[in-house]
């Protein structure tokens, strides 16, 4: 079904999320079907559970909508379950990054260039995998959202001088989205 997406200034942004049970399948598979069926909605490339009101450690992205931009991200589409890096590269790289959390916001991040990942995939299957380019930047992202942070705590600090403005207008609801969205 689809959700609303929390909005900059609702406190499970803020929250670090809790394991999801891999025991409790269906209830697992009930809040993927949401992610997905909510990620499609807003158009968006990646949604962690905490976006749509629920603490838990899960997360998806979909690089398949940005294939003009990056090719090699044709295909590229992953659910991951109490995902954790196991391993990150000491180089770095930056990318311009939004989040449908922050509507109309956007601004370079640093993060690790690669990544190692530990997860469990849709069907609870234990996973590792290493990322770079942008499908790492994605779900490096959206793993922020886990621990409760968001991409604007990881910009320069002139950059949130510059951006202030926007985020206080967002966390009093005056924005405006082509998706549904609230804050609580």
């Amino acid at each position: 079904m689809i959700q609303a997406i929390y909005l900059y200034g609702s406190e499970v942004l803020r929250q670090k999320a809790e394991p999801a049970d891999i025991n409790d399948r269906e209830g697992i598979a009930s809040l993927v079907q949401d992610l997905k069926e909510t990620l499609v909605k807003s158009e968006g490339c990646g949604l962690a559970a905490p976006q749509i009101g629920v603490s838990k450690r899960v997360l998806i992205v979909d690089g398949n909508d940005m294939i003009d931009i990056y090719p090699y991200l044709k295909g590229f589409s992953r659910v991951m379950i109490n995902p954790v890096v196991i391993q990150e590269s000491s180089q770095k790289c930056e990318f311009s990054e939004g989040c449908l959390s922050v509507p109309g916001v956007y601004a370079d991040v640093v993060r690790p260039a690669s990544m190692t990942v530990e997860y469990y995939d849709e069907n609870l299957q234990k996973q590792t995998e290493t990322f770079d380019k942008f499908g790492c930047r994605m779900i490096q992202h959206e793993m922020s959202h886990l621990d409760g942070v968001l991409f604007t705590d990881l910009v320069a600090p002139i950059r949130k001088k510059m951006i202030a403005k926007k985020m206080q207008n967002i966390a009093h609801g005056k924005v405006s989205t082509h998706y549904k969205a609230k804050i609580k």
